[in-house]
């Protein structure tokens, strides 16, 4: 009976899609591009997008267990949005991110520069930002493409910064011998943006100031866009 209708819900659907994935694919190409030394190959980059949707999977399951057992644990309050934000949510995401990141590179021959492992982990976060993305924008409509494109998905790639900023010198360092230091780094590379990303989500969902959220935003960008060039320009094989 509303099959006149189709074409046009077909329509918006693919627009709310295009609306949801151009901002990540804007993101990816940025960080491509400050790549001096050497470019990645496609084939790698497209399989890390994907691996990043990977990890928005296994995240979406970790969240859910650990949700429950924080339910089940913790009354509501302070302490429970704490540990929501910053341990179920950030670690939980980041976690996954950071897994699957190096289950895919770590011993890649094409890992041989330090600011590949920003590249790579600039293309897994935004691989799992459109994903979350996507499904953010089809339960709840364009404005929310709108608010997460200037927001969400920009955050995702400044958590990735500075997980691949930690994780190229982590490389680094262990094909200088220095195994500790490596294990090291490779922790900060997930702990520092799993507080990023925690400190972005309760300031966000808490009762705060919105220009307390615009001021953490702005900051955040500023850095990791400082921080990309900085470390695209000091590059160097490893």
């Amino acid at each position: 009976m509303f099959y006149f209708l189709a074409p046009a819900l077909m329509s918006y659907n693919v627009f709310l899609i295009v609306a949801a994935v151009v901002p990540a694919f804007f993101l990816m190409i940025r960080a491509y591009r400050s790549d001096r030394l050497e470019k990645e190959p496609p084939s790698l980059l497209w399989s890390l997008a994907l691996a990043g949707v990977f990890s928005a999977l296994i995240a979406l399951v970790v969240e859910r267990i650990l949700g429950r057992i924080l339910d089940a644990a913790v009354p509501q309050g302070t302490l429970y949005d704490v540990l929501l934000y910053f341990g179920v949510v950030a670690f939980g995401e980041e976690g996954a991110k950071y897994f699957m990141l190096r289950r895919r590179t770590w011993r890649s021959p094409e890992f041989n520069c330090q600011y590949d492992g920003v590249v790579y982990a600039v293309f897994v976060s935004l691989g799992f930002a459109l994903w979350e993305n996507i499904s953010y924008v089809m339960h709840y409509g364009f404005s929310t493409a709108l608010v997460r494109a200037v927001t969400a998905i920009p955050g995702h790639a400044c958590f990735g910064v500075f997980m691949g900023v930690f994780y190229g010198l982590a490389k680094r360092r262990f094909n200088e011998g220095g195994a500790a230091g490596s294990k090291a780094l490779r922790i900060l590379a997930v702990i520092v943006p799993a507080l990023l990303h925690g400190t972005y989500d309760y300031i966000a969902s808490t009762d705060g100031s919105i220009w307390g959220f615009i001021g953490f935003i702005a900051v955040l960008f500023v850095v990791s866009f400082v921080l990309i060039g900085k470390m695209a320009k000091r590059d160097r094989y490893i």
